[in-house]
């Protein structure tokens, strides 16, 4: 390890090194970065941008009395290395390891936990007002990427920031991505600011010659006064900051140290809400990330010297997606696809390029995606919203208010469902079978294997007319039972085996792992009931029925959480019936699940084949 970080054990151990030392710090975090990440895996790209910016302020401000709060917190990785946790790097986004976020039970240095976008200027505003109310003196720091500025919550906090007038930073970080390309007009606001200082200039003069005038009358002050705003806007398109109540500065070279650190000494001691447009480079300092941001944004394992991932598996949910897009958009002319920033991340990339008139990103602003898809429906349109799930829950309220209850075909495509690894409680998609399955007109679906996901993109946008939502997982798609390609036809579950006594209900991919429960179920002398639901809302009532009659033991297994998921509406379906029956679902528990790979969380928490059959044959003991 290097010299100068060796020096870097604890919070405030920075500011024992002189400014030389620091540029030779950035290089040195820089390499530390890479190399720990390269073996870990997790958010590379927005980390090696950031890395001058972090020191710069880490240096001239002090933690944890200081508040910084960080966007997402993808960026916040060297801010963690200079907080003390550099010797847990190894652990990152590792079971029971170093979070890939912000998270105040690790360290008082961070402010407060995120994981999602937009959200840091809410937060640092309530933590300043909360500060101005205890009498407090610390500074607070919005850290805010300009992918992030494209969210609502965003302005909406900038719209209260510029009202209550309290003393608060906030450093946009703009380096033109997210993690695909920022689209839309704030992006284009972005990145046409320049270093042009002649409004500035023109600022300065104005105020010399109105308090060089003894007395100025009302209609000549307001003339100047127009006359100014109009040179702010003729010169300066960061005039938008300042309408909301900004004062604002830059852009700024993020990658200039000393620019940095004279700045932010300057800028604690300005008085007001205070917006720092700082430009940088995504994927600074490693050509490979550089040259492609987005593929180095969350990245897994790989070769630091060809930059190519250790390991690959085989085609994925979001992959067949995208494919049966393309077929659904060539034959369906009225089908059209919607992604909030994440055309790559979902598979859409091929339909985006193949009917451009017929795709729309509208950047990160899921409840805008969702209220644009409700308008494209409501005349005749079939919009197709790919979302990951614990990013769709953003926009709850438009699904049930503009969606559903008008009753509208609009198609969700629920991507990274159930459990999705390292990024942890924050991106875990573990709550949409129960957020979406209780809203009236709302139809949810979940395929077993990648055939299944294709033929029930088919039935979602070609063969039903209403609100449906399709979920499916992360990573590889499921291959199993292939064999078994019975069509799709509404609210009717598939019976995979008949059987006795127990009866085992799987949602999704989920039933690959009941089959090999059931399997070792039956060398126990058994003879389970297997049945892939496909429908969690409607459930498949006459499939219930049959299964009652046949079985004593009902066991649900899913990949959510057990409260308001699939177990649950089984359990209402059952509950005033005749029927005779126990039931135990097979889900994770009311809580907000950790980090670690999905095969070690499904081991922890019962849902591995081991556990689904050590816990059936607990029950029949029991």
């Amino acid at each position: 390890m290097s010299e100068i970080l060796n020096q870097i054990q604890k919070k405030d151990d920075i500011k024992k090194l002189n400014e030389e030392e620091l540029k030779t710090l950035c290089k040195e975090l820089r390499r530390f970065l890479l190399r720990s990440v390269s073996k870990t895996g997790g958010h590379l790209a927005s980390n090696l941008g950031v890395v001058e910016l972090t020191v710069a302020l880490e240096y001239c401000f002090n933690l944890p009395e200081d508040k910084i709060v960080w966007d997402v917190g993808h960026q916040a990785y060297i801010h963690k290395i200079l907080t003390g946790r550099k010797e847990q790097f190894a652990t990152l986004r590792q079971l029971d390891g170093l979070s890939g976020f912000p998270k105040p039970h690790e360290s008082d240095c961070d402010a407060f936990a995120a994981g999602h976008s937009s959200t840091s200027i809410s937060a640092a505003l309530g933590i300043a007002k909360a500060r101005d109310l205890l009498g407090g003196k610390e500074h607070v720091i919005a850290v805010i990427g300009d992918g992030s500025m494209t969210g609502g919550l965003a302005y909406e906090a900038l719209n209260n920031a510029g009202r209550e007038n309290t003393n608060l930073i906030v450093i946009l970080n703009d380096n033109q991505m997210s993690i695909d390309t920022n689209v839309g007009a704030i992006s284009r606001h972005l990145n046409n600011l320049r270093t042009d200082g002649r409004y500035q200039k023109l600022k300065e003069h104005f105020k010399q010659f109105r308090d060089n005038v003894p007395i100025v009358g009302r209609a000549t002050y307001n003339v100047l006064s127009k006359a100014r705003d109009s040179a702010k806007h003729l010169f300066l398109h960061g005039a938008m900051f300042e309408e909301l109540g900004f004062k604002y500065i830059g852009p700024v070279d993020g990658h200039d140290l000393k620019e940095l650190l004279e700045l932010f000494r300057n800028v604690k001691y300005m008085k007001g809400p205070v917006l720092i447009h700082v430009k940088t480079v995504k994927g600074r300092g490693y050509r490979y990330a550089e040259e492609n941001p987005s593929d180095y944004h969350g990245v897994g394992a790989f070769d630091l010297k060809t930059g190519k991932p250790l390991s690959s598996g085989g085609e994925s949910w979001s992959d067949i997606f995208g494919k049966k897009m393309l077929e659904i958009g060539a034959a369906n002319d009225k089908a059209v696809g919607i992604t909030a920033a994440m055309a790559g991340g979902t598979g859409f990339e091929g339909f985006q390029k193949a009917f451009p008139e017929r795709f729309f990103d509208v950047a990160i602003a899921e409840q805008h995606g969702v209220t644009f898809s409700a308008g494209l429906a409501s005349r005749g349109i079939v919009p197709v919203f790919a979302v990951y799930s614990s990013f769709l829950q953003r926009a709850y309220d438009q699904i049930v208010h503009d969606v559903c209850m008008q009753n509208l075909h609009v198609v969700f495509a629920v991507d990274r469902a159930g459990i999705v690894g390292a990024d942890g409680e924050t991106h875990q998609g573990v709550f949409d079978l129960s957020f979406l399955s209780h809203i009236p007109n709302m139809t949810v679906l979940s395929p077993k294997n990648g055939w299944e996901l294709e033929e029930m993109l088919d039935f979602a946008v070609n063969r039903w007319n209403g609100p449906i939502a399709v979920r499916y997982p992360r990573g590889t798609a499921e291959t199993a039972f292939t064999e078994n390609r019975e069509p799709v036809a509404y609210g009717k579950a598939e019976l995979i085996q008949d059987g006795r006594k127990i009866a085992v209900l799987a949602e999704g991919h989920m039933l690959k792992t009941a089959a090999e429960a059931v399997k070792r179920l039956e060398k126990d002398g058994y003879q389970p009931m297997l049945v892939n639901m496909r429908f969690i809302s409607p459930l498949d009532g006459e499939m219930l029925l049959r299964a009652a009659e046949q079985c004593a033991y009902i066991f649900t297994v899913e990949d959510n959480l057990g409260k308001g998921g699939l177990g649950s509406r089984v359990l209402e379906f059952y509950s005033g019936r005749r029927q005779t029956v126990s039931v135990t679902s097979f889900a994770f528990p009311d809580c907000y699940i950790e980090q670690g790979t999905q095969a070690q969380l499904f081991a922890r928490h019962g849902l591995d084949a081991e556990g689904i059959y050590k816990g059936i044959k607990k029950r029949l003991g029991d």
